[in-house]
């Protein structure tokens, strides 16, 4: 799993959906948080490379 914000968002899920996980972060600002970090959001978690996780935790 993937820690972000405290939170171990699930790895088998889309990205856009693992954000939801996160406290505060809906479908709307998930999407608004991986277009900045240039992911495609039907990424799954477990297929994000260290660099754009890093990306977003930014």
């Amino acid at each position: 799993m993937a820690r972000i914000a405290g939170v171990d968002i699930p790895k088998q899920k889309r990205g856009v959906i693992s954000l939801t996980y996160i406290y505060g972060i809906g479908r709307s600002r998930a999407k608004e948080i991986l277009a900045s970090a240039k992911v495609d959001e039907s990424t799954k978690v477990q297929d994000w490379t260290d660099d754009q996780i890093g990306a977003i935790r930014e």
